[in-house]
């Protein structure tokens, strides 16, 4: 009874009906069935691929979505489920779908197993939800463009040069990690280490072009374009060309002694002219021991008037101060 006005509050009841097919009791729908009935009697996933064949390219790491497309996926990632559910086509099986996740598997098995769970109308509106896996075997076939590279790896379009004119291979020790980093080299079909430097081949000029924007964001250079004719046809009026791009790195590393020409330190507020090297990136930054002043040479004010190092950094001699005597 209610403590407000005195009246009785009657409590909603949901009453239970016998299932059709079993005889126990449950909650009323559509079909009059249980759940366990419902799923023997009707299979949601009939019709829908249990197993799908994947062709993968092991040499550039990517998928061919058919016709013609490749594409670049991570193991397990959102790329590569959103790929594989694509070929499924759950769309013209009129499911709908609720979720998917990858299950483990090894990676020597050359397989990929995704767990779908998926929603489907059956009998009088009742929605049956049931979850089931597919396999898919990935198959190892190189693309045209790896298995033409691979024929004939001296098909190269596009060359960048680097080189830098010093004793040492710090720099490029540097820019290894850097390339490893960011992938910056992922497109080169061969390279080639050489005494004061190492050669990129490209198959397409952009990737060249790309590869040398991506050096001299991390390094003071100076570039230089060539390209060289190598068949035309002049019914066609088509043209083949190999360019090759000589990149020159500056020769000025971390903590190296500089003694700058007079014309770059009257440029720069009369600095030094004995400076340090105590940053190189696309820029060099230097620092005069005496004042502490710093300043700033990019790649073109370095070009314009380049010069070297007085000594460089194998050359430095570790002191130990053992007594300090305050000055009178």
């Amino acid at each position: 009874m209610s403590e407000g006005n005195g009246m009785f509050l009657v409590h909603e009841t949901h009453g239970n009906v016998l299932c059709c097919k079993c005889g126990i009791s449950m909650q009323p729908n559509a079909a009059n069935m249980c759940v366990r009935c419902l799923c023997s009697e009707i299979d949601i996933t009939e019709g829908l691929q249990k197993q799908v064949r994947i062709s993968y390219c092991p040499k550039c790491e990517t998928y061919l979505q058919p016709p013609n497309t490749r594409v670049r996926a991570d193991p397990e990632s959102k790329e590569l489920l959103t790929f594989c559910l694509k070929r499924l086509n759950l769309a013209k099986a009129k499911v709908t779908l609720v979720d998917a996740e990858f299950v483990w598997r090894e990676e020597k098995s050359k397989r990929l197993e995704v767990k779908l769970r998926i929603q489907k109308e059956v009998l009088r509106g009742a929605v049956l939800e049931r979850a089931y896996h597919v396999i898919y075997v990935k198959l190892y076939q190189m693309c045209s463009y790896c298995n033409r590279i691979q024929s004939n790896p001296d098909q190269w379009v596009a060359s960048v040069q680097l080189r830098q004119h010093v004793s040492h291979r710090r720099t490029f020790l540097y820019l290894e990690q850097l390339i490893i980093k960011h992938d910056a080299a992922n497109e080169a079909i061969r390279i080639k280490q050489l005494h004061n430097g190492i050669d990129f081949f490209f198959s397409n000029r952009s990737h060249g072009l790309k590869f040398v924007d991506f050096i001299g964001k991390f390094a003071p250079v100076k570039s230089r374009s060539d390209k060289e004719l190598v068949s035309q046809d002049s019914k066609s009026n088509t043209y083949r060309y190999k360019y090759t791009f000589s990149v020159d790195i500056s020769p000025i590393c971390r903590e190296d002694l500089i003694c700058l020409p007079p014309r770059v330190a009257a440029s720069h507020g009369n600095i030094g002219p004995l400076v340090i090297c105590t940053k190189v990136t696309n820029s060099l930054m230097l620092m005069d021991p005496n004042t502490l002043r710093y300043c700033f040479l990019d790649a073109d004010q370095y070009w314009k008037s380049p010069f070297d190092s007085l000594l460089s950094s194998r050359r430095l001699v570790k002191y130990i101060v053992l007594e300090q005597r305050p000055s009178t």
